[in-house]
């Protein structure tokens, strides 16, 4: 049997990612991006390109949706229920996105008055990890929607975890990149220390990486550190903050103490105020060796 077409809604760093890991297995993906350039980069991918978000909708039935921030995935979704009639009939939106729970909620019940499924399942890690499916999903929803959903997710996902209602996905995703910003930085600090001791960093790199003290952020930003590559980024030190935001007003709400996170977010708001936006999140390297006297 053809695996019928996927649809993408936000072709950006994640998102072109997924499209070119389901694509490389062969499975037709339509697309959609509000920017020109990544709608082209997507059909020179091989995938196929939609002139809207609802065109992608009309043809496909599990839609997944990339989107930077609840702006666009307000926007999509108010796009999607004005048309909602020309829908394909099992339409449902698997939304991958890191945003607030509340932004993703209001964004299911618009879709339910027009009588169409959405699933909240953020993934876990970073773009490189998406170009070879070694992402980590978290679904939550209603049982009938997860059911139907699974199969696309494994598309570019090496685990799909069902943790049950939803928003239940977020949730775990906030406690996930709580690990991931303190891990990134741990790493810096680490190599940084390495360097300072006179070590080559690359033996270094290889001989941590292999032993008790590994991380899955010291194996993947750890090279781009030793490096000092932060030009060409699978995740931006502006989008992060925005993550980083999100994770705070988390714990806030659940009145979990996050010391060692609040220390860490300090990190990346310098990067930021560097300039270092649009670099990757392993230039926390960059902050950490600023702060060391005589570096």
């Amino acid at each position: 049997m053809t695996t019928p077409p996927v649809g993408l809604i936000g072709l950006g760093i994640m998102g072109s990612a997924i499209s070119g890991c389901i694509l490389r297995q062969g499975i037709d993906v339509l697309g959609f991006d509000v920017d020109p350039d990544k709608r082209a980069a997507h059909q020179a991918r091989g995938g196929r390109v939609a002139a809207n978000a609802a065109d992608v909708a009309a043809e496909c039935s599990n839609v997944i949706s990339s989107l930077p921030h609840p702006a666009a995935l307000a926007h999509t979704v108010s796009e999607l229920v004005t048309r909602g009639d020309e829908l394909h009939p099992d339409f449902r939106l698997l939304e991958t996105s890191t945003l607030a729970i509340s932004d993703k909620a209001k964004a299911r019940d618009q879709l339910a008055s027009v009588h169409r499924g959405m699933v909240d399942a953020p993934v876990s890690g970073t773009g490189q990890q998406a170009t070879t499916g070694d992402l980590v999903i978290y679904l939550s929803g209603d049982a009938d929607d997860k059911a139907v959903t699974v199969d696309t997710l494994s598309l570019f996902s090496r685990a799909v975890y069902d943790v049950g209602s939803f928003g239940n996905g977020m949730r775990l995703k906030f406690v996930a990149n709580h690990l991931v910003a303190i891990h990134n930085a741990a790493a810096a600090e680490a190599l940084l220390l390495a360097r300072s001791a006179g070590l080559d960093l690359d033996l270094s790199l290889r001989a941590i990486t292999d032993g008790a003290g590994t991380s899955r952020m010291l194996e993947v930003r750890g090279p781009l550190m030793a490096a000092e590559n932060f030009d060409q980024p699978t995740m931006t030190i502006t989008n992060f903050m925005k993550d980083l935001g999100l994770i705070g007003d988390f714990s806030s709400a659940t009145k979990s103490a996050t010391p060692l996170f609040d220390v860490t977010r300090d990190l990346y708001q310098i990067a930021a105020q560097e300039g270092r936006g649009d670099q990757d999140t392993a230039a926390v390297f960059e902050v950490i060796r600023g702060l060391t006297p005589d570096h």
